[in-house]
């Protein structure tokens, strides 16, 4: 870090002076909570591993904290803001602290859920504080959007880290486990407290790391054939695989047929299954 990384980053003071002249009332309904403890914004660039020839894309930035001290790090920074305020006033931010870096800097005003392409070289990196309501298909829609992205750490709500990093098996196992896994191996990496954000949360944060595989499951199924199994599995959780997957296979019959031909059991519940399981019951299923 420089000898000037006080002057860069943004604390509790800067954070409620920048949304006070922006006119920035965070709000519940996009989940926003700043970062305002420049310590946990250091915490989770070295967390990320981020390197110096990384391009990293951030998914709301708000005000800007993770994403100087990214910029500082990596070497691009490409940020997805769908606010139009702090959209508009991102580049301004950037340009006032890390001047020398502005050029590395790029923004992108939409939605996370939509974007197709990102500027400037691919990504290689993730980094993220996601809102809590949205978190899991943003990452999720990331991922399969930009394989180029080899890794990927997001801070998130606990509850949301720990079903993300679930193994087979786990009480909160389900389909954001099975579809992170379909891309990367997946685990918790610290905890994070509520009073470095403003406003301070009610819920506690987690941070997850995701390092892509070197390949997914392979099948013959496409990944949307397996998802399709992963989201009826787990509609009803505790139906037997034969009697959840009856409306995906066309009958109980039918379900029960596709799962022995993968090798599962007809009795089994979708939480005891990894995503290599779910691939190969994709593999017998309606279309095959």
């Amino acid at each position: 870090m420089s000898s000037t990384d006080s002057d860069v980053l943004l604390g509790p003071a800067d954070i409620r002076e920048l949304a006070a002249r922006l006119g920035v009332r965070p709000t519940k309904q996009r989940g926003q909570n700043f970062v305002i403890d420049a310590n946990t914004v250091r915490r989770i660039v070295r967390s990320a591993g981020v390197r110096p020839d990384d391009v990293v894309v951030e998914v709301g930035p708000g005000l800007g904290s993770l994403t100087l001290a990214l910029l500082e790090a990596a070497d691009r920074v490409t940020a997805v803001e769908i606010d139009d305020v702090l959209a508009a006033a991102l580049p301004a931010t950037v340009e006032a602290r890390l001047p020398q870096r502005a050029d590395r800097f790029a923004l992108v005003h939409g939605d996370a859920l939509r974007v197709t392409e990102l500027p400037g070289p691919a990504p290689t990196a993730l980094v993220a504080n996601l809102p809590y309501n949205v978190a899991v298909p943003v990452l999720l829609n990331m991922l399969g959007r930009f394989p180029t992205i080899e890794r990927t750490l997001v801070m998130v709500q606990s509850e949301v880290a720990d079903r993300l990093a679930a193994p087979p098996g786990s009480k909160v196992y389900g389909v954001p486990s099975v579809k992170a896994a379909w891309y990367a191996h997946v685990k918790r990496a610290g905890a994070i407290g509520r009073n470095v954000f403003w406003p301070a949360p009610n819920v506690d944060s987690g941070l997850v790391s995701l390092i892509r595989r070197d390949e997914p499951p392979r099948t013959t199924a496409t990944r949307e054939e397996v998802f399709a199994v992963v989201d009826a599995a787990f509609a009803q959780r505790r139906k037997t695989l034969r009697a959840a997957l009856a409306g995906w296979a066309g009958s109980a019959g039918a379900a029960e047929a596709a799962l022995r031909a993968a090798g599962v059991s007809p009795q089994a519940r979708g939480e005891s299954l990894t995503v290599e399981d779910f691939a190969a019951i994709a593999e017998h299923g309606p279309a095959a």
